[in-house]
């Protein structure tokens, strides 16, 4: 028996039906299992959620459009985990909201930068990068350097979180603004790629 594909073609509303149920039932086939699935739901061993100053860092950093040109993603691929270390797994990110994967690299990839510089170097880079690397085309963020973390927001944003299922504790949430008190932007964006990939231990 032949199906006359022409009754849907010709039939605008149908069609659209169609397709919305064709992609809701693929999107739920793929999506759905990945709920379900230990390894994408579980943080890896030794996993923490960003304390205060770090929680800042990662504000900043997505503030100012980091993602645009760093992924935080190492694929299984020689030449990538050659470069960058252990490839990426899904465990690591569980405390990410929203996670910063990417594919744009117009820097490299920072999933593994955590440890690789000390702090001076990522100073110096931040205020400005050509001092460190000559052929950089990445802009300084020298505000950064003046710019003062404020504790209230991130004790507020810390509760948040903890609706969300992070294990932030009611003392971690306390002393929040004591620990970010008197920190630049620039030391929280610090803070937070030193830890960036240390969980993780091939």
């Amino acid at each position: 028996m032949k199906f006359d594909h022409s009754l849907i073609e010709k039939n605008v509303t149908l069609l659209i039906a169609l397709v919305i149920l064709a992609v809701s039932v693929g999107g739920l086939v793929e999506i759905v299992p990945l709920f379900f699935q230990r390894s994408t739901t579980e943080p890896v061993s030794g996993l923490k959620p960003y304390d205060a100053l770090q929680l800042a860092g990662r504000d900043v950093y997505v503030r100012e459009g980091c993602y645009g040109c760093h992924s935080q993603m190492v694929r299984p691929f020689r030449a990538e985990t050659e470069r960058y270390g252990h490839y990426s797994v899904a465990g690591e990110f569980v405390y990410d909201r929203p996670f910063q994967w990417g594919s744009k690299r117009t820097g490299p990839d920072l999933a593994r930068v955590g440890g690789r510089y000390n702090d001076e170097w990522h100073r110096i880079h931040l205020m400005n990068p050509r001092d460190v690397v000559p052929e950089s085309n990445m802009p300084g963020y020298p505000w950064l350097a003046k710019a003062v973390v404020d504790g209230p927001t991130i004790q507020t944003h810390m509760k948040t979180l903890r609706t969300l299922g992070h294990p932030y504790s009611d003392d971690e949430i306390a002393k929040a603004p004591g620990l970010v008190k008197g920190r630049t932007e620039m030391d929280a964006l610090i803070a937070y790629l030193q830890g960036l990939g240390t969980a993780l231990k091939p």
